[in-house]
């Protein structure tokens, strides 16, 4: 019984960080329009790669979100080997994608120093 409690509690949790993450997406996209339609109606320049950059933001932020819920997920409730290799899949993926956004959108891999930075 307890162990069939903490299994749904786990599920919705994970649920509610996979909704979490989404929503970051999401929002990142919707605001960052918002944002653009803004700064374009001012007439103001660099709209597009402001806008690419709000969205790559949103998306590292939600990847981490849908990352911890796929590691929730794995180790909680079905351990298996075949689970936990996916999930290794899955979190290799993913990880390049962060890293891919943020070289885009920050100019530099996550690892390197800031430009102009000591």
């Amino acid at each position: 019984m307890e162990k069939e409690v903490v299994g749904s509690i786990v599920n919705y949790s994970v649920v509610v960080i996979e909704v979490i993450g989404v929503a970051a997406i999401l929002l990142g996209i919707v605001l960052g329009g918002i944002y653009a339609l803004f700064r374009l109606a001012k007439g103001e320049g660099g709209v597009f790669k402001a806008y690419r950059i709000q969205i790559g933001r949103a998306l590292q932020l939600g990847l981490e979100f849908l990352v911890a819920a796929d590691i929730i997920r794995t180790v909680t409730v079905r351990p298996t080997l075949q689970e936990i290799l996916a999930l290794g899949l899955l979190v290799l993926i993913r990880t390049f994608l962060s890293w891919s956004v943020a070289v885009e959108t920050d100019g530099r891999w996550p690892w390197q120093t800031a430009r102009g930075a000591e």
